[in-house]
């Protein structure tokens, strides 16, 4: 099922990977002094985003740790 979601689906996860980023990056323009009314939704954005990014990473490390592993197998 894991080969399945990260090998099948690698759009999802750099999706998640870019949404991530994107949340990340408005979260922190939020943390200006200009936005202070937003700081709550910045720390939000900034957690969230962050983890989005962390679960893109993780199913693109996957991704390519399964890719060279059949690799190995074919070749051996």
């Amino acid at each position: 099922m894991i080969r399945t979601l990260v090998q099948d689906y690698e759009h999802v996860h750099t999706a998640i990977g870019i949404i991530g980023n994107l949340l990340f990056v408005v979260g922190s323009v939020l943390f200006y002094k200009a936005f202070e009314q937003f700081y709550t939704l910045a720390v939000s954005m900034f957690v969230v985003g962050s983890a989005f990014m962390l679960v893109g990473a993780i199913g693109g490390g996957l991704r390519r740790m399964l890719e060279r592993r059949d690799q190995a197998a074919s070749q051996a």
